[in-house]
């Protein structure tokens, strides 16, 4: 698969390696397009349970734990809606049974986060959110918390994706991301009372039903307790074809917000030889209890650099890519704002 003194974030070469020996297995068969540059999309499977509270494993499995918590369960396969302010916990297609040294780390898609739905991965007798341990054998589940919107699912829909690593990859740099608020249309807030987003639904919904547009004052932005926000880095992001990076959220000492649910960015996005200089990083920023005022070029969040064991065989955005080249965009659900 990859030389075994190589600590690093496997390629899709080495992804596809895994499913080939089954280490990484699933109830239907992979879609052609579910292995990206440097992760894995997970699809949902057929049930999802609404849940009275949150929960970790820890030394039981997920089913056994669901147990304590569960309300009602839900037919994915028939489609689903997802209520705003609710707790689900859904079983995902993809199963796993990683050889020794081999770990993982979920994370949502780009979309998810666009769209507020926090979502978070679990697994048997797992003592923390989003880490798959090393030599983990068993299934997957995610926990989905739609925060704004009240949105649509079905067996398959892909809302998180998983990032393999082998060994401990050494963090290569952090560089900081600053927010765009200079004039113009500068983000948007969410819509708290709008309708149902389907989320296998491309360029399908009116982004004005869903989405106030924000427009700085004197190159800062007030956020308002609880309310949910798009904005856009400053700078240009770049991730190198040998390497990858997470979006990790500022710290709290820094100001009273969360930035960016989604943290993944795939090599080659960006970049020159993707054909992709000027990509901004877009920001899902959600609001904390106190009002807080934004200033242009304000750090809200750091990039993380990590290296990959080889370098990928396809880039970010050479199969299409909805948010390559993007400067402030809102999730691929929704039509251009004109």
């Amino acid at each position: 698969m990859t030389n075994a003194l190589t600590a690093g974030i496997l390629p899709c070469q080495s992804i596809e390696d895994l499913i080939d020996r089954e280490a990484i297995t699933s109830l239907t068969a992979f879609d052609a397009d579910q292995v990206q540059p440097a992760s894995l999309d997970l699809r949902l499977g057929v049930r999802a349970w609404r849940v009275r509270a949150s929960f970790l494993p820890r030394a039981r499995t997920v089913m056994e734990r669901l147990d304590d918590v569960k309300m009602h369960e839900l037919d994915l396969a028939a489609g689903a809606v997802l209520e705003r302010g609710c707790v689900y916990i859904a079983e995902v297609q993809e199963r796993l049974r990683l050889p020794d040294g081999v770990s993982a780390r979920g994370n949502p898609k780009s979309s998810t986060g666009r769209v507020d739905v926090f979502v978070r991965l679990l697994t048997d007798h797992g003592p923390a959110f989003d880490d798959v341990a090393a030599g983990y054998d068993g299934p997957l589940y995610i926990e989905i918390a739609p925060q704004t919107f009240s949105v649509l699912v079905r067996t398959g829909t892909r809302l998180n994706q998983l990032r393999l690593k082998q060994g401990e990859p050494p963090k290569l740099e952090t560089r900081s991301v600053g927010v765009d608020l200079t004039s113009g249309l500068a983000g948007f807030r969410g819509r708290r009372h709008a309708g149902v987003i389907d989320l296998d639904k491309v360029d399908g919904h009116d982004p004005r039903d869903f989405w106030e547009p924000l427009e700085p004052r004197r190159g800062e932005l007030l956020l308002d307790p609880g309310e949910f926000y798009i904005l856009a880095s400053k700078e240009n992001v770049q991730i190198p074809v040998l390497q990858a990076a997470e979006m990790t959220p500022i710290d709290p000492s820094v100001g009273e917000f969360r930035v960016h649910y989604a943290g993944f960015f795939d090599p080659g996005f960006g970049t020159e030889e993707a054909g992709a200089v000027g990509s901004k990083g877009v920001l899902e920023v959600r609001s904390h209890e106190t009002p807080f005022l934004l200033e242009d070029g304000q750090i809200v969040a750091r990039l993380v650099y990590e290296p990959l064991t080889a370098r990928p065989t396809r880039l970010y955005g050479e199969d299409g890519s909805h948010y390559q080249r993007q400067g402030l965009k809102l999730s691929k659900h929704f039509k251009v704002w004109r």
